[in-house]
């Protein structure tokens, strides 16, 4: 994961539900990212930094 990639939570975090859509701001070392989560209407929901053991790629259609 890097940088601008669409992610989604696996897992519950922070109160957002799992499935929750964001899009990696910052990379601090691999393990964990900034990552700036969003609803379905694309409006921003909060930023967290986050654990890449709750994070998956968003699969592109």
């Amino acid at each position: 994961m890097k940088e601008l990639d669409v992610v989604r939570l696996t897992k519950d975090f922070k109160g957002l539900p799992a499935g929750t859509e964001g899009t990696i701001v910052l990379e601090y070392d691999g393990t964990f990212f900034e990552v700036e989560f969003f609803d379905d209407a694309g409006d921003t929901i909060d930023v967290f930094t986050t654990p890449a053991n709750v994070l998956e790629l968003e699969s592109k259609a």
